[in-house]
């Protein structure tokens, strides 16, 4: 395995997890409880039993046509649905519950329970996303346009924390690449930096130094491009919850969730490298590339393994998180341990 550096055993004991940038902001005493919950091996939450799925009823329109209720067929149904209960692995999805009460969502909590309810009054209405930079088309898309412009679809994929837990998960939303071909990149486009909302009367952690606000992130513009990279709007058949990043985040299955952005208020074409919030806190810790890799390791801890949310056990994390097939080429001549 390779280890990016190494802690001597001080050091070890007080950084057992991404965590310890908190202490620049809050007392040591609350520092010391939020770097216990967030440990990899912190225990598995309670099992959920998975909701009951709903059959899509005969007729019901599929995601180009007309809205119901407002919303995009995918994100329409009244209670938890996916068409299928598994992943292509034949691993089961993650309930509902489950997914919506266990996030990393450091606006609103440095806790994996805290966003469910800290989030509950976070405004998503109106919203806009802005897209701009090297590009021929720049424009703002409202949430409506969003709905109603881009084919919404279920992707079932799993998630993989740089902590060293997973889920399934079945997405709603559209392809990125979509989106990005009607602004039109210009040829020096190279990268996409994704800009979060800042608003730091709803958000309360925005008003402590815990990251460099508002959370930024990028992709190489081929990886943007790529099938699997998806804009959420939606979770189980129904639009996303507030703590899951409403009302639209990044999802990039093959990386570590935090290249995952929520609430997204900017995208931007550049030609440059965008610093995202983790790397700017972490740099040795977090590169840009954030690609699931279980031959390297974090330097606190393996990332060989992982912890499936609501099992018991540990199972053996796959390279690109089981979607080498899909994206490894994208990487070809590429050092990965150098650039993690």
């Amino acid at each position: 395995m390779n280890k990016r550096n190494s802690l001597p055993n001080e050091a070890m004991i007080f950084t057992m997890n991404r965590r310890q940038f908190l202490v620049r902001a809050i007392p040591l005493a609350a520092g010391a409880l939020i770097l216990a919950a967030c440990s990899p091996d912190a225990a598995p939450a309670p099992l959920v039993t998975r909701p009951t799925l709903t059959p899509v009823p005969p007729g019901t329109p599929n995601a180009n046509a007309a809205l119901v209720n407002g919303l995009p067929a995918a994100l329409a149904h009244a209670e938890p649905y996916a068409s299928v209960n598994t992943d292509e692995l034949g691993d089961p999805l993650n309930t509902f519950e489950q997914i919506t009460h266990y996030n990393n969502y450091y606006e609103f909590s440095t806790d994996k329970e805290g966003p469910a309810q800290l989030a509950q009054n976070f405004q998503t209405t109106p919203w806009t996303v802005e897209v701009s930079g090297l590009v021929n088309k720049p424009r703002a898309f409202s949430l409506a346009e969003l709905y109603t412009l881009f084919k919404h679809d279920e992707y079932i994929y799993r998630l993989r924390c740089v902590e060293a837990w997973s889920e399934v998960i079945p997405w709603a939303g559209f392809h990125l690449g979509d989106l990005l071909k009607m602004v039109e990149p210009q040829p020096q486009a190279k990268f996409v930096k994704f800009t979060s909302v800042l608003r730091k009367d709803q958000m309360p952690n925005q008003n402590l130094p815990i990251l460099s606000w508002p959370y930024v992130e990028g992709l190489r513009v081929d990886e943007a491009l790529n099938n699997l990279t998806i804009l959420a709007t939606g979770m189980y058949g129904k639009p996303l919850t507030n703590q899951q990043g409403a009302p639209v985040r990044l999802v990039v299955p093959w990386k570590y969730g935090f290249k995952s952005i929520k609430a997204i208020v900017k995208i931007e074409l550049t030609d440059a490298m965008p610093v995202s919030a983790w790397t700017d806190a972490a740099p040795d810790e977090y590169g840009f590339y954030a690609n699931v890799n279980p031959e390297v390791d974090h330097p606190r801890w393996s990332q060989a393994t992982e912890r499936r949310i609501g099992q018991v056990g540990r199972r053996r994390t796959l390279s690109f998180n089981g979607y080498a097939d899909q994206v490894a080429s994208l990487y070809n001549g590429l050092d990965l341990r150098a650039n993690y």
